[in-house]
């Protein structure tokens, strides 16, 4: 049906419904008709405004301070979502489970014109309240919902087009919502995808809090998807069931009264913790993998105080990229720098492992057991980075919490502080952050009196600082503070031996466990291939061939991406358009031969030119050479 027929649907069934007093079956959407029904049933009337009181500022500050667990838990997806609003002239909603709203960001344009049908902050747009829209409806629907247009109950709504999805938490109560809102003049057609999306990503990070001496399950039917929002998570406190999301209790066909009854050794039997994936056996019969975690073998987690809100725990399952010696030599000085107080910037494309190569710094370095706070200068709001990073007093701003924060540079005081993407700081706060590494003193926004840090400093970026600072994008005495020992972390392409990269992260992720192994060719097409997303790139693309092999079956090429296989025949290519009417020995011994040439005699050098790995290079080297005997 297009746009405009159900449009015009919508209006027939309004007349109907609302005028005559006549069946609808049908012509609206199953929920939209239930909430259109228990609203009349309600006695709400649809020709009027609902009767809404918002708050003072002092009742909606301590509102969002009851609520402050469920701001921080989604305050990560509402950054990410603010991009995708303001390019579409919507906002973003967090509501509680009433349908309370507690924050909203995004087009500030927009937000103007919601404030005069009472979407804001501290409103109820709970069904009972404001009608069918899409946050109350679904709250009470239990389900991700769309309401565009004149689909709302209330005639004045009409201008809206909304997109919610239910925010359930693992006892299976509702928690609240999320939401995206745009003028209904505009079609929303990711909206909902996005909600259910981020929905799930909040109810991954509700486990983050509170379930530390449970033994966790971590499970999906698809092995590359675990350590995600999409995976099943179980909770389990003396092998009782005590929380799960909805993932997880589908792939175990389960529902939620099973919780405080259902029992591990029941669902599982023979599951034992461990650190490795296992391959389990589901209720249904379909292979699972998972993982079972007891509380003795989770990392104790710092205290609350020291760590930084709006950062999620490293998802499970990660793969650390492989140091070779050199890298492991820098790793050392870097560590050794590090505690001398000397800062430290990372060099290196995306997916390289800057932000492992911190981590590892902080692991080894005298500050360990001191917090290390990382901070993606691109992923915080520029209407926010400059509190979330300097904290403020209380009453600093409308909206601040009342005992105010102290920000992420005070949290990494005794610790490490990781700058990610520096490139991307605002310049007005460059100036201050330049301050801060002078002084060595805080100073928070409203007034408060400079608070004195200390904390080791390690940034990363992938963009040429050399370029920003001629375009006069970035301080050059901020470069020069932050630059005093530059560590470049180098692409896969890089790598002196990808063969022997390949089958050690193939180990880690556990393929020879699992009894899958990668084919000879596999093995030479992954070793020969660029990956430009370096390991990020790899480490996916392993894990999805371990999900598509099977035991004692090798994995052949036509299980690799479109994309790697059309870069296979790279090499054989250009062989034979260089040298034609030759054998493809000798065409391969020639362009070889050429290659080192040109390097210098440097095999590695000589191996990137034409997009292999050194030890692919050397064998075929030798093997040509063998031909020529």
């Amino acid at each position: 049906m297009s746009v405009a027929s159900n449009r015009d649907a919508v209006v027939t069934a309004r007349r109907r419904f609302f005028g005559e007093g006549r069946s609808v079956d049908g012509m609206l959407a199953a929920p939209i008709l239930r909430s259109w029904q228990r609203c009349a049933g309600q006695g709400l009337d649809a020709s009027r405004s609902p009767l809404v009181e918002p708050p003072t500022a002092r009742e909606l500050r301590e509102f969002q301070e009851r609520h402050d667990r469920l701001g921080r838990l989604a305050r990560p997806e509402l950054n990410a979502l603010q991009g995708d609003a303001r390019l579409t002239g919507s906002v973003v909603i967090l509501t509680d489970a009433a349908g309370v709203v507690l924050d909203m960001i995004g087009s500030g344009e927009f937000a103007g014109r919601a404030a005069q049908v009472a979407l804001r902050p501290g409103v109820s747009w709970s069904e009972a309240d404001t009608g069918t829209n899409a946050i109350g409806t679904a709250l009470v629907e239990r389900q991700p919902i769309a309401v565009h247009g004149a689909e709302h109950f209330f005639e004045r709504h009409r201008i809206l087009a909304c997109a919610a999805a239910p925010l359930i938490d693992p006892r299976g109560v509702v928690a609240g919502a999320l939401d995206m809102t745009g003028p209904a003049a505009i079609r929303h057609v990711h909206a909902l995808g996005l909600m259910r999306l981020a929905a799930e990503q909040i109810e991954h990070r509700f486990f983050t809090e509170g379930f530390e001496h449970c033994t966790m399950l971590r499970l999906h039917t698809d092995r590359a998807l675990l350590g995600t929002p999409r995976e099943g998570v179980l909770a389990f406190a003396d092998g009782v069931l005590v929380g799960a999301n909805r993932h997880g209790l589908d792939l175990m066909n389960l529902d939620w009264p099973a919780l405080d009854l259902a029992r591990l050794e029941t669902l599982l039997p023979g599951v034992r913790p461990s650190d490795q994936i296992q391959m389990l056996r589901g209720p249904r019969g379909t292979r699972l993998w998972g993982r079972l975690v007891d509380p003795l073998r989770r990392s104790p987690r710092a205290p609350a105080a020291s760590m930084p809100a709006a950062v999620p725990a490293a998802p499970a399952g990660e793969v650390e990229p492989i140091l070779d010696a050199e890298m492991m030599a820098q790793l050392s000085r870097t560590v050794r720098l590090v505690e001398a107080g000397i800062p430290v910037l990372l060099l290196g494309e995306t997916g390289s492992g800057k932000d492992v190569f911190a981590r590892r710094v902080h692991a080894e370095s005298a500050r360990r057991n001191k917090p290390f706070v990382p901070v993606n200068c691109a992923a915080l709001p520029e209407g926010l980075i400059e509190s979330e990073l300097f904290g403020y007093e209380a009453g600093a701003f409308t909206g601040a919490r009342r005992q105010g924060a102290p920000g992420l540079l005070r949290q990494a005081d005794g610790g490490v502080l990781f700058l990610d993407e520096i490139g991307d700081m605002p310049l007005s706060l460059q100036s201050r952050l330049l301050r801060v590494l002078q002084d060595k003193q805080i100073s928070p926004l409203g007034g408060g009196r400079p608070v004195p840090v200390d904390f080791a400093l390690i940034c990363a970026t992938h963009q040429p600082l050399g370029t920003l600072l001629a375009a006069g994008a970035f301080r050059q005495d901020l470069y020069f503070r932050i630059a005093q020992y530059v560590v470049e972390r180098p692409p896969v392409r890089h790598h002196p031996d990808r063969l022997a990269l390949v089958r050690t992260l193939w180990r880690q992720l556990g393929g020879e466990d699992a009894g899958v192994q990668l084919s000879a060719e596999v093995e030479r097409v992954l070793a020969a291939y660029n990956w430009p997303g370096n390991y990020r790139q790899l480490v996916g693309t392993l894990r999805a061939l371990l999900v598509l092999g099977e035991p004692g079956h090798p994995v052949e090429v036509s299980a690799l991406p479109a994309e790697i296989t059309a870069a296979a025949g790279a090499v054989e290519s250009q062989v034979s358009e260089t040298l034609p009417g030759t054998s493809l020995a000798e065409q391969t011994r020639s362009v070889l031969q050429a290659a080192l040439d040109a390097s210098g005699g440097n095999v590695s050098r000589a191996a990137r030119r034409l997009g292999i790995d050194r030890s692919t290079y050397y064998r075929r080297l030798l093997k040509d050479k063998d031909r020529g005997r």
